[in-house]
């Protein structure tokens, strides 16, 4: 691809993201579902304008690292790990029923074979927490009680889903799983999420004083990025998604974090928070759409043959399954049903997690094109369907 041509491209994926959400929000639903869409039309589905090529996906990834970040920067430590152990529940019956019913189905049911079973499982296991927190902001809902409990969720589903995925990998190509290997990812794991906002918060003094010494422009900015893309590359390093490194970056820049023992940081940080928020606002509105709009262009829709009675049935089955042991996680939030249907509602959504299973199974001749295709329907299903579900049964939710 040449230059011209990824100008082209990023106009269309900038443009199109922009137009969509303006009509999916005069039409009252969220605006990252008009996003997604836009990459349905733009990309192989429909028009074919912009393939999923990986230059795109690279400042994609700056979008979802970039929203992430924001997400941390807003969040309530105190009351996200309030909310601990209900959201390691939620996070934990959404990686088992899923992972055991996906499996059972492909397995008994359709006749699937062993490892490519277990694959299946693992694709409906992920929950896209992009798409989650997205529709959340989008509803005006993330500071509530039932959101902190799902983002809690879906930040430890994204860690159990990349070492269900190094699992399934290592058994699908060496035939064994090294029992250490994976422990020891998990520890690396626990341990960068421990450690890591404190150490970002110990670079809040320093930050301060640089920005407010600086003679140029973009100072903080420039600061910010840095910290940002260097956490991802920590924790991308320990064996945990980059966006957990960015996602650490924000609580450590959030007003309500606190290191242990009381030693707060909030002289620096105050201040500083109003500044970040100004100066990242109009970089994170950005490339932000740009993630999301590569999520549908991700999405092939013409890999599905429509004509398949057998594309239809093992393609339905699996989508009630996908949704329905997502959305009994739900069943530990507190309060009444609509909120505990909310909360399992918000963990449905697949998207690009969901994806990067699919691509795998597909890259190691794990999937066959008929696997494929019913796995893609299943995320493009999942990642439509959970923000125009959401909008109706979180109105009135309480807020703690």
């Amino acid at each position: 691809m040449d230059v011209s041509e990824f100008f082209f491209k990023l106009l269309v994926i900038l443009l199109s993201a922009k137009l969509f959400a303006e009509v999916f929000s005069k039409l009252r639903i969220p605006s990252v579902l008009g996003e997604v869409v836009a990459g349905l039309i733009i990309g192989p589905s429909v028009l074919g304008f912009v393939s999923p090529d990986a230059t795109l996906h690279l400042i994609a990834e700056i979008g979802i690292l970039l929203l992430l970040f924001e997400v941390g920067l807003e969040t309530d430590v105190g009351q996200l790990v309030k909310e601990g152990v209900r959201s390691a529940l939620v996070a934990l019956t959404g990686v088992v029923l899923p992972g055991l019913f996906g499996f059972w189905t492909s397995y008994h049911w359709f006749g699937m074979a062993m490892i490519p079973s277990l694959f299946v499982g693992g694709t409906i296991v992920a929950t896209s927490i992009g798409i989650t927190v997205r529709v959340l902001k989008d509803l005006n809902q993330h500071n509530k009680r039932m959101a902190r409990i799902v983002l809690g969720a879906a930040v430890l589903d994204d860690v159990i889903g990349v070492v269900v995925l190094s699992v399934l990998y290592d058994f699908a190509v060496k035939g064994t799983v090294s029992i250490p290997a994976t422990i020891r990812i998990v520890v690396f794991i626990s341990s960068f999420l421990l450690i890591a906002p404190i150490l970002a918060k110990l670079f809040v003094p320093f930050m301060a004083r640089l920005a407010s010494s600086s003679k140029t422009k973009g100072m903080i900015p420039t600061i910010i990025i840095s910290l940002i893309l260097g956490m991802a590359v920590v924790s991308h390093s320990v064996g945990a998604p980059e966006i957990l490194g960015s996602f650490a970056a924000g609580i450590a820049l959030a007003r309500r974090f606190f290191l242990p023992l009381g030693a707060s940081i909030d002289h620096y940080s105050h201040q500083l928070a109003e500044k970040i928020e100004e100066s990242m606002t109009p970089i994170i509105d950005l490339f932000v759409p740009v993630f999301f709009v590569m999520v549908g262009v991700s999405i092939n829709l013409r890999v599905i043959d429509m004509t398949s009675g057998a594309f239809w049935g093992f393609a339905g089955v699996l989508t009630i399954v996908a949704v329905v042991s997502k959305v009994a996680s739900g069943i530990w939030a507190p309060g009444g049903f609509r909120e505990k249907l909310s909360t399992g509602v918000a963990m449905v959504p697949r998207g690009e997690v969901g994806l990067i299973f699919a691509e795998v199974g597909k890259r190691s001749n794990i999937f066959d094109d008929a696997a494929y295709a019913v796995v893609v329907f299943v995320v493009a299903v999942t990642t439509l369907l959970a923000p125009l579900a959401l909008k109706p049964l979180m109105k009135n939710l309480p807020e703690k």
